[in-house]
């Protein structure tokens, strides 16, 4: 995918493409304030790692709180994971066209699936 060329020195508006297919509200959007209380959380906890580097912690506590904030990060990938599957995979199956469909429901689950390989590696 092509990036726009979004430099100010064009005269006309630059040419902006809309991907209308992430347009819509994401089947995360219910949760979204807990996923970012979650999040702004784990944030905390990563700075605490940082802190006990700077004060030269003991490498076993600190390998503890990054276990524990990758875990807490793996929490969060699994629960958008269910929300991409439980909103895009289901919302493509409702597509009229059945040839449409079948290619929508291909295209979300292999992002999904890509998606895992990436949490897996």
């Amino acid at each position: 995918m092509s990036t726009p060329d979004l430099s100010m020195s064009q005269p006309d508006a630059p040419n902006v493409e809309v991907d209308l297919e992430h347009a819509a509200p994401h089947g995360y959007t219910s949760n979204k304030d807990a996923y970012l209380k979650r999040l702004k959380r784990i944030e905390g906890q990563v700075r605490g790692i940082a802190r006990m580097v700077e004060d030269d912690k003991y490498c076993i506590d600190i390998l503890t709180q990054v276990a524990a904030a990758t875990k807490a990060l793996h929490a969060v990938s699994l629960g958008l994971v269910e929300e991409h599957i439980g909103h895009c995979v289901v919302g493509a199956a409702s597509e009229p066209n059945p040839e449409a469909r079948a290619e929508q429901i291909d295209a979300k689950v292999k992002e999904a699936t890509d998606a895992i390989g990436r949490l897996l590696r």
